[in-house]
Formats: structure tokens, sequence, C-alpha cells
């Protein structure tokens, strides 16, 4: 059964939408019919919207990096939580994006890869986040989130990590460090701890 009329845009993100998947699991050899029948349309639809199949896939990878989606998946995270738990939630979202983006771009011949290129600006976001906990800061809202992205990636890109680190154990090492605590310290935190209690 095929879909109902879209407008142009509607349809061009429904096919954009329906490529995706296509493509981390064949590449640029995807067919125009295998586009067409996972977006429920006729082959001849795609090219009212896209002048031939790289424009398709040119598109696939402008929307896999386009970072309003990721905006606002940091944007709803509950802030009524301690940090750590907070940071671990974003971590989570930003290795998803990291290896998502790898596993397209493993897909798709070298040819498409300057789409993907553009510069890392900061995320208002994870920024807005961290900025709700500015007084357990050390840094700005503005390098906490800057640094938590270059630690995120360079722990979860596969070509750079292998496995990626969990969520928790980045987040303890990015909040904590390598450093083993000093027992001076442990001392500290213990004492207080107990004084909250």
């Amino acid at each position: 059964m095929r879909a109902t009329a879209l407008p142009p845009d509607e349809r061009r993100s429904a096919i954009v939408g329906a490529t995706l998947p296509l493509l981390v699991e064949h590449g640029d050899r995807v067919t125009t019919r295998q586009i067409a029948d996972a977006a429920g349309v006729a082959e001849g639809t795609i090219f009212r919207v896209f002048d031939d199949k790289d424009a398709v896939i040119t598109a696939v990878v402008e929307a896999a990096c386009d970072p309003a989606p990721l905006e606002a998946a940091l944007g709803a995270i509950d802030l009524d939580q301690d940090l750590e738990t907070v940071l671990e939630a974003a971590v989570a979202i930003l290795q998803e994006r990291v290896v998502n983006i790898w596993r397209l771009l493993s897909s798709v011949g070298t040819r498409f890869h300057e789409h993907a290129r553009r510069p890392m600006t900061d995320s208002d976001a994870l920024t807005a986040l961290f900025d709700r906990y500015r007084a357990a800061l050390a840094v700005s809202p503005a390098q906490a989130a800057r640094l938590l992205r270059a630690l995120t990636l360079s722990l979860t890109h596969p070509m750079l990590a292998g496995e990626p680190m969990a969520p928790r154990e980045l987040v303890q090492f990015f909040l904590h460090g390598v450093a083993r605590p000093s027992p001076a310290s442990t001392a500290i935190a213990a004492t207080t701890k107990a004084s909250r209690c």
C-alpha cells in the first residue's frame, strides 16, 4: 500500500528517514527501488523531490549530522536529578550520535564524507544542562560542555576507542579523573556526606 500524498518537504523527510537504515545495511549500493519500498512510495516519487540517488544519500548524511535532534534530546533530560545521573543520560545521547554517524559514514562512499564535515559548535542544550549545576563546577558551563563532548567522542568513536566506555564509567572519569582519591580527600568526603544526614 502506497503512502498518502504529502507536501514535497514532508515527502523528502520521509524518504530520508526510510533511507538511513538502508544505507547502514547496504551502503551506497542501495537501490532506488529499495528506497521506494522502504518509504512506501513509487520509485518515480523519489525523483520528484531528489535529482538522483546521490542526492538522497547526501540528504541522509546531512540530516544525520544536523545538531537539532541532538539539542532536542539533551534539552529533554530531566534536570531534577543529581549531576552524575543527568550526565549519564547526556553521555548516552552523545554516544548514540557518535556511533550512528560513524556507522553511516562507514557505509557510504568517501565521496559523501565532505557533507558531514562541519565545525563542532557549542551545544546550547548541554551548556544549559551544566548551567543548572554551576555551583558544582570548577569551570564555566560552556567549558564543561566542550570537555564532556570531547571526552565522549574520544572514548566512544570506534576508530579511537574500540569498545565505547559505558556512560557511568565515562561520567566518573570526567568528574574525578584518573587519580585515586587520597586518604585525606576520602575522609573529607565521608565527613561531608555524614554531615548531610
